[in-house]
């Protein structure tokens, strides 16, 4: 961020702050008593998702994220009855620069991504699964990076990751933001304190998570009781079995 006076400074973060009150108006916070419970809703909105976009189309774009994800996912997606996902293609919200059998890799099928979609154009993915670290970044959007900038890229590298490792590619806010469904999952006590600061606001710029409001598309965040323990804000508490 540029601070040309202590005056434009202040400026910029108040309206920081008003965008990130206009986004609070359109997302959903679902709180679960568990990961378990979270993980079967998350893999039914996945699922209901996917029977939407193909009753009017011919794929579903679906945009995965790793970390906790991948766990959840490969848990619960082949729990979901008479799945198909012949008709689904996958991309990668991020991807760590390293050998595709290297443990840090989300496996880089970005190429998949570029024959599904007319690059020429900023992609417009069916849903996007997310998730956020301690530091309040997602997909490889860190805070203060210049990336967050970003207006004309569908995709960009970053080689100076403040988390290893540091060369990554990563998509951008625009193509996060022309999403039809965005889905942030956050679970662990260790998350609360920054998932208020997303939600709720804070002092300072607004954190990369934050800045996360698809312009025509639905918006949820999924999380358990331990990581929406500091929430004074709304949230919805689902039953068993509900459908979001």
């Amino acid at each position: 961020m540029l601070v040309r006076s202590c005056e434009g400074h202040v400026k910029e973060i108040s309206l920081l702050r008003k965008h990130s009150l206009r986004i609070m108006s359109g997302r959903r916070v679902v709180v679960f008593p568990s990961v378990a419970e979270l993980g079967a809703t998350l893999a039914q909105l996945v699922s209901s998702r996917a029977e939407k976009a193909l009753r009017t189309g011919a794929s579903f774009s679906l945009g995965l994220s790793g970390g906790s994800l991948v766990s959840i996912l490969s848990k619960e997606l082949p729990a979901v009855p008479n799945l198909d996902c012949s008709r689904w293609l996958i991309g990668f919200c991020d991807e760590r620069l390293v050998p595709f059998s290297d443990p840090e890799s989300t496996y880089g099928l970005y190429k998949v991504t570029r024959k599904a979609f007319n690059t020429e154009q900023i992609p417009v993915f069916d849903m996007l699964l997310l998730g956020m670290g301690p530091d309040g970044h997602t997909c490889s959007l860190f805070p203060d990076h210049p990336l967050l900038q970003e207006s004309q890229r569908t995709v960009a590298p970053i080689s100076d990751s403040p988390k290893p490792p540091p060369q990554r590619v990563t998509m951008t806010l625009p193509t996060v933001n022309a999403a039809r469904c965005v889905v942030f999952v956050s679970t662990g006590g260790s998350k609360a304190p920054v998932l208020k600061q997303v939600l709720e606001g804070g002092e300072g710029p607004a954190l990369p998570a934050a800045l996360v409001a698809p312009r025509q598309g639905e918006l949820f965040w999924l999380v358990d009781e331990p990581a929406a323990a500091s929430l004074t804000s709304q949230v919805e508490r689902p039953g068993p079995g509900a459908k979001l």
